[in-house]
């Protein structure tokens, strides 16, 4: 809402929040709103188009990520021709479940093999309760994580496939040279570790560590910034490139000068991670059974070098990353380091970004 105001163009076009409903009103902010309900299936769903729901079908051509693929690039063309900035938001339902492809891309991965660590089919010692309990992964439920990273690859190619036609349309209008293009996810996805079936709302690695990558001007290529970041930062990052104030009570920081090449002083050093179940509602597209996780409600701290976690129960991890970066050795009964609880504590109860901000700094 607050480029809209500074005179940007906007667009959101996918993904709005579940339990959207494509008869629902049009959010405030958006110039240019696409928004889909339950489409994860990728075919026969509806789109609001402004305040107008439009069925799409099971044709090729109604493959929801190349719908959203046209609808960005004619975004794109309308906002350069109009000599406006503008902010456009594409977020594909693809890759989650059920995992639809695009028909071209059927099959397209049917040897691809998924990559392994140690920690596949392998609990953390000294797991907490709900996780202790796991069975080895049986050679159907194997079988049936390397089907679904393989109709992942197949489905992630048509956004791969969008991300090249944006690409292309922003140097055919001739304004690539100053647009950002930010790539980056909700969450991830565990597939088999910790004996655990393909799913998410754990505190591990698997499931909080999102993709963060940028381009864009100055922003240096080929480089990795090891500084914590989370989705909280975006909004004032976007905000910060447009040249606008940053409202001090706003959550999150901007991560402008990061992505230039900056190195930044005083930066946090913690980040809070929550999760509310068990999460088993029928007919919640992110429900979950006992075989995918669905853990009970916790609190947890990331940083550098380490995961805290504490549940509901008392029952808590304490994973070295630093030594064990597949967080598989749980060592919170040798002792949590006080700056880790003081950390948790103190996320936990600030409320707003003054107090937030100091919260992520260990004491």
């Amino acid at each position: 809402m607050a480029l809209q105001k500074s005179g940007y163009r906007t667009a959101l076009m996918g993904k709005y929040l579940n339990g959207y409903d494509p008869a629902d009103p049009v959010a405030p902010g958006w110039d240019v709103w696409d928004a889909a309900g339950n489409a994860y299936a990728e075919f026969d769903y509806s789109l609001n188009q402004n305040g107008t729901p439009y069925y799409y079908g099971d044709a090729p051509d109604d493959y929801l990520t190349d719908v959203l693929s046209a609808k960005a690039t004619s975004f794109i063309a309308s906002s350069a021709s109009s000599h406006k900035p503008f902010l456009l938001e594409v977020a594909t339902f693809a890759p989650h479940a059920p995992y639809v492809p695009a028909p071209r891309y059927a099959n397209a991965a049917a040897d691809v093999q998924y990559a392994k660590n140690a920690a596949y089919d392998r609990p953390p010692v000294n797991p907490p309760p709900w996780l202790s309990q796991r069975k080895p992964l049986t050679p159907a439920q194997q079988a049936d994580i390397t089907s679904a990273y393989r109709k992942r690859v197949e489905a992630d190619l048509a956004v791969d496939d969008m991300i090249g036609r944006v690409e292309r349309e922003l140097q055919a209008e001739g304004v690539a040279r100053n647009t950002y293009i930010v790539f980056s996810s909700d969450n991830g996805l565990h597939m088999g570790e910790y004996r655990l079936e393909p799913g998410k709302q754990t505190a591990f690695d698997t499931d909080i560590n999102v993709p963060l990558i940028v381009s864009g001007p100055h922003v240096p290529a080929g480089r990795t910034v090891p500084w914590l970041a989370s989705n909280i930062d975006l909004a004032p990052t976007f905000e910060a490139l447009a040249g606008l104030k940053i409202r001090k009570t706003i959550d999150g920081h901007s991560l402008a000068a990061l992505w230039h090449g900056e190195q930044p002083a005083g930066w946090r050093q913690a980040i809070l991670i929550e999760h509310h179940g068990p999460d088993d509602l029928p007919g919640d597209p992110d429900a979950q059974v006992n075989a995918q996780a669905d853990p009970p409600s916790y609190e947890a701290v990331r940083t550098e070098n380490a995961l805290y976690v504490v549940y509901d129960n008392g029952y808590q991890e304490y994973y070295d990353t630093a030594t064990d970066p597949l967080e598989l050795d749980n060592i919170a009964s040798q002792g949590v380091p006080p700056e880790l609880r003081q950390a948790l504590v103190a996320l936990e109860n600030c409320h707003n970004g003054v107090t937030c901000w100091a919260a992520a700094h260990l004491r």
